[in-house]
């Protein structure tokens, strides 16, 4: 019997509130793992807390798989905790139901434009949004926001689905929602607040004047390592609530949120569920980007092309997890100091988290988009270790095995594919070549910062280490590289 109710399943799992006496306050575009495992954990958590009319309708954005299984189940499913502890389940039940807006943007348009909606939380990871981090604005470029500047009454991409259901609410005199942005950028409110704005004013500068002076646009940080569902996931959940349950979510037992305090149309009571408040924001977001992102990125490039499948195989082989404790270490001397933040046991932390033996998160997995998430979690840092006179060799090796995975080389692994929005402009320079060559193209490439593009040093060191890597088995690199 498919879940549907929380009568069918053990009193102790279900939620500690009803969930059917709480009003929808919250549309989250983006439906996928993380969302589940996070903000609809932790909303879940604090309506149990505290209550109020803050559940969500999930909006997945291009595949109806997340709404198809959400909806049957009248947004329920179980979230499983795995940890060195032991594993722990829970029924959420924060998300009253879910729908998917490709083809059809209105039932999305109408719940954004509802009066009882306060906030627009986002989860569509880095290459849906169409931003340009350099200009602060959106790119007319990518296909979604050309697409929806020519037919912005009819939007299928983030910003434009954002701008038009702003534009309903101002012409119905309604409070604009806050949006929230819970994806893995730098000043991600401030980026997606400078997108949105451009956006608008292409098509309407009247409506971009009112959302640049009355829409909040809160930074975040997010951190919770969670993989895709897999049949054992939706077994163990068969097992623990007797249902089936197609929805259901493995994670770890970790969660991190870090949120600037700014809701004018008020907010769940997050805080009682573990959520951080804070004016800083961005040290925390350097911290997790550098430290856990930019190792997760060294580390999936590294291991792949080792043999290691997911990141606890990474954490089993000895050399492997050296070079992650030394990106770990080289990261953390690039950050500010974060009061009552102590980087050493925020690395080992993470290092124990990657070795969990109950989490199985791919290593192709993480290699995805390498050309959005680089250029933040590694390329950044190098500007800050130069400046302090930092050893780079952590960030070189990091930036030759992802150039290594472009090349498609296939001499120490089997063939496989290249999943990334620039992946026809990176093979182009990847692909059969030198690694001079390679090196040559990619630090002129528009996303590598100018001051790293002219670092002759940096890339002297990344073309000799891609050398080795494209000739010899990776095992042999890495073992070489842990003994440096």
């Amino acid at each position: 019997m498919r879940l549907s109710s929380l009568s069918q399943v053990p009193e102790a799992l279900r939620p500690g509130y009803d969930p059917q006496a709480h009003g929808v306050g919250i549309v989250h575009l983006g439906l996928g793992a993380f969302h589940k495992a996070h903000q609809a954990a932790l909303t879940d958590l604090a309506l149990a807390a505290e209550g109020g009319d803050w559940r969500i309708l999930g909006v997945s954005l291009r595949s109806p798989k997340a709404s198809d299984e959400l909806h049957p189940q009248n947004g329920l499913y179980t979230l499983i905790e795995k940890g060195a502890e032991g594993t722990k389940a829970r029924v959420i039940g924060a998300i009253a139901d879910a729908i998917c807006s490709a083809g059809n943007p209105e039932p999305a348009l109408g719940a954004m434009a509802a009066p009882g909606t306060k906030i627009v939380s986002l989860t569509v990871t880095e290459k849906a949004y169409g931003l340009d981090r350099a200009k602060q604005g959106c790119d007319p470029s990518h296909p979604a926001v050309a697409a929806d500047l020519a037919y912005p009454a009819a939007p299928q991409g983030v910003l434009g689905l954002l701008t038009e259901a702003l534009r309903r609410r101002r012409d119905a005199g309604l409070a604009p929602f806050t949006v929230l942005c819970c994806d893995n950028l730098p000043e991600n409110g401030v980026l997606l607040r400078g997108a949105v704005v451009d956006f608008a004013r292409r098509i309407d500068p009247a409506l971009s004047e009112w959302i640049a002076a009355e829409v909040a646009f809160p930074s975040t940080m997010v951190d919770r390592i969670t993989p895709a569902a897999t049949p054992a996931t939706l077994a163990e959940a068969a097992e623990l609530t007797g249902c089936e349950d197609q929805a259901a979510i493995a994670t770890e037992t970790f969660v991190q949120w870090v949120i600037e305090d700014n809701f004018p149309q008020g907010r769940p009571a997050w805080e009682k569920a573990g959520a951080i408040f804070t004016g800083n924001v961005t040290a925390f977001e350097k911290m997790k980007l550098r430290m856990l992102n930019g190792t997760h990125s060294m580390l999936a490039y590294a291991g792949f092309h080792a043999g290691c499948p997911y990141v606890r195989d990474v954490m089993a082989a000895r050399p492997l997890a050296k070079l992650v404790r030394r990106h770990l270490g080289a990261a953390a001397t690039t950050l500010p100091v974060i009061p009552g933040i102590d980087t050493a046991v925020y690395a080992e932390a993470l290092a124990k988290r990657f070795e969990n033996p109950e989490i199985a998160h791919e290593t192709f997995q993480i290699a995805m988009d390498g050309s959005e998430k680089m250029p933040q979690r590694v390329f950044s840092a190098v500007a800050d270790a130069r400046a302090r006179g930092v050893d780079c060799r952590a960030f070189t090796f990091a930036t030759a095995a992802w150039l290594r995975h472009l090349s498609g080389a296939t001499h120490d692994c089997a063939p496989y594919a290249l999943r990334d929005p620039r992946a026809a402009e990176l093979q182009a320079m990847a692909e059969g070549r030198e690694a001079d060559e390679i090196v040559g193209a990619l630090r002129h490439a528009a996303f590598v910062p100018p001051a790293l593009a002219a670092d002759e040093a940096f890339w002297a060191e990344v073309a000799g280490l891609l050398a080795e890597m494209l000739f010899e088995p990776m095992r042999d690199v890495i073992a070489r590289e842990a003994a440096f």
